[in-house]
């Protein structure tokens, strides 16, 4: 510790939870010039959300051979397009071994798992089950966040565990982020993400559909997606069968 340092400091860090938005490339199999050729098409459709993002790679559903996987060409891929590849959702021990071999962080969260390839073994592995009796708990509100002024360029408002409420605009070059739903009573003309930790009940509702981009659970539509479809008009948008649908806010 330095001369300079505070005195009361007992320690050169500390651990914290953190909130952090990721987006997912779920993988179904692995080529690489078609890898490439599927990003590109993909950055170019929206240049601005894909800079410099970090990038987990899911296999949840990933359909190939798990020895096709190559780490390090998807990760170099990545890079060239400015995307930082920086773990692996993977969906059985092989597929940890190759991630950990191209030293990618091992996420949680995945839904598939290993089965056991034999009545005998699935005996093997199964657990005593003990009856306890049922315990209702009422759950906690998720907070809200409210903001009463314009959201302007280059500012960026984020709600990491509920919604997120806008009473004013949000201008062209801003940013809005929700771990639930978003509401924005104004126009909205930035971009915004709902249900950003993959929750695909999530919503984004606006008085006005001006958007440069609206996601929600990772699912993404740009101006040119949007413009035919409740453009400048009142609007609710959200998850059905994996595609965003745009539908017309009722009015009473």
């Amino acid at each position: 510790m330095s001369d300079t340092a505070n005195p009361e400091v007992k320690q050169s860090f500390q651990l914290k939870s953190a909130n952090i938005s990721l987006t997912a490339l779920e993988l179904y199999y692995f080529d690489e010039h078609e890898f490439e050729a599927n990003l590109r098409d993909k950055i170019s459709q929206a240049p601005g959300f894909f800079k410099d993002i970090p990038l987990v790679i899911s296999l949840d559903k990933y359909e190939g051979i798990d020895s096709e996987i190559d780490f390090f060409k998807i990760i170099g891929t990545c890079r060239r397009h400015n995307i930082q590849v920086i773990g692996v959702r993977a969906a059985n021990e092989n597929q940890r071994r190759l991630a950990k071999g191209a030293s990618l962080a091992l996420m949680p969260g995945g839904s598939v798992r290993e089965r056991p390839t034999t009545p005998e073994a699935a005996a093997e592995k199964a657990e005593p089950v003990t009856e306890t009796p049922a315990v209702t708990l009422a759950p906690e509100p998720a907070a809200t966040k409210i903001v009463t002024q314009t959201v302007r360029s280059g500012q960026q408002i984020h709600a990491p565990e509920g919604d997120l409420i806008i009473l004013a605009p949000v201008q062209a070059g801003a940013e809005v982020l929700a771990a639930g739903n978003i509401h924005v009573y104004g126009a909205l003309r930035g971009r915004a993400l709902a249900g950003i930790h993959g929750a695909e009940s999530a919503r984004i509702f606006c008085q006005s559909l001006e958007a440069e981009l609206v996601s929600v659970a990772g699912h993404y539509k740009i101006p040119e997606d949007l413009q035919n479809n409740g453009w400048k008009s009142a609007v609710q948008i959200q998850l059905k069968d994996d595609v965003l649908v745009v539908s017309p806010l009722e009015k009473g």
